[in-house]
C-alpha cells in the first residue's frame, strides 16, 4: 500500500469528518462538524493512498508555547500499518518548527502517545482555555480520558 502524508485541504473535509464520525459514533472521540473543520482545516494532516482517506490528526496551538494534537483517527482497515505514528510524528516536527515547547493530548490510547514521549499529567494543569471544547462533550464534566505532555 503506497500511503501519502500531507496537509489536508478543503476536499478533505467531508472525508475527514466521516472518519472522525465512524469513532465519534463509537464513543471513542469527539465529532466534529464541517464549519469546525472548514474553519480549522490548516491545522489537519491526512494520510491518503490514491483516493481513499487512511487517517487524519490535527496540531491546534491554543498558546504562546502550548499545542494540542486532536482528532487522530485512522481507518480500521489501516491500523497498525504505521500510520498514526506518521500523523503523529508530522504534528510533532511542525511544533518544533514552529517553536512550541508543550504538546498535549487528551487520549484513550495512553500506550500509544507514550512511544513519543508523551507522559501522563494531571489535565488539572491545563489551561481553562482548552475546555472550551469539552463543553460540547456528552461525556463532560465526567471526561475519562487521559491527558498526556509531551516537552519538547
Amino acid at each position: 500500500m503506497k500511503i501519502l502524508i500531507r496537509k489536508a485541504n478543503i476536499k478533505d473535509a467531508v472525508k475527514i469528518q466521516k472518519l472522525i464520525a465512524h469513532f465519534a459514533n463509537k464513543d471513542i472521540m469527539l465529532s466534529r462538524s464541517l464549519i469546525y473543520l472548514y474553519e480549522n482545516i490548516r491545522d489537519y494532516y491526512v494520510v491518503t493512498s490514491g483516493s481513499e482517506l487512511l487517517g487524519c490528526c490535527a496540531l491546534h496551538i491554543c498558546w504562546e508555547n502550548l499545542a494540542e494534537v486532536k482528532s487522530l483517527a485512522v481507518s480500521e482497515s489501516a491500523q497498525t500499518k504505521g500510520v498514526g505514528k506518521k500523523l503523529v510524528k508530522a504534528c510533532i516536527k511542525e511544533a518544533k518548527a514552529l517553536r512550541i515547547k508543550k504538546v498535549f493530548c487528551l487520549t484513550y490510547v495512553t500506550d500509544f502517545f507514550r512511544k513519543f514521549g508523551f507522559r501522563k499529567i494531571d489535565r488539572k494543569k491545563l489551561p481553562h482555555k482548552i475546555w472550551t471544547e469539552c463543553l460540547q462533550c456528552p461525556k463532560f464534566p465526567n471526561c475519562d480520558e487521559t491527558a498526556m505532555m509531551l516537552k519538547i
